[in-house]
């Protein structure tokens, strides 16, 4: 089992590392889809909700602060999902489904992240084996 998590870890580390880092090097493109959606201040948004997510790739990754890892994804998904995907307003049908089904991603994507707070074995992490629960 700790193999399994160990790799999920990783699997999950690197794809919060990998969205992280493209929408800091895609902030105009992003910052204008969130000013789109009446984001305030959507450059300073998108940012720290980047920065979010590396800071949650680090500790998942790693295993080091797993708890700061949840929470930052936590502040990340609610107002990202509730402003960016809120596809009870989109009047286009297309918009609309793509709106739902990512709507419906991060919420899962949330609630899995909420998972790690019951792990309390993070072996082969930063925070080392025999390492108090989280």
């Amino acid at each position: 089992m700790q193999v399994g998590f160990a790799i999920g870890r990783i699997i999950v580390g690197l794809f919060y590392l990998f969205t992280g880092v493209s929408g800091l090097l895609n902030l105009n493109m992003l910052a204008g889809y969130a000013a789109s959606k009446g984001v305030p201040a959507p450059m300073l948004a998108v940012i720290v909700s980047h920065l979010l997510l590396l800071l949650a790739a680090v500790c998942i990754f790693t295993g080091w602060k797993p708890v700061i890892g949840v929470a930052a994804l936590v502040i990340f998904y609610l107002p990202v999902t509730f402003m960016m995907h809120n596809f009870w307003a989109v009047p286009d049908p297309m918009a609309k489904m793509t709106d739902t089904i990512m709507f419906m991603k991060n919420m899962a994507l949330m609630g899995s992240s909420l998972m790690f707070l019951r792990v309390s074995d993070w072996r082969w992490s930063a925070r080392g084996a025999g390492a108090p629960p989280i």
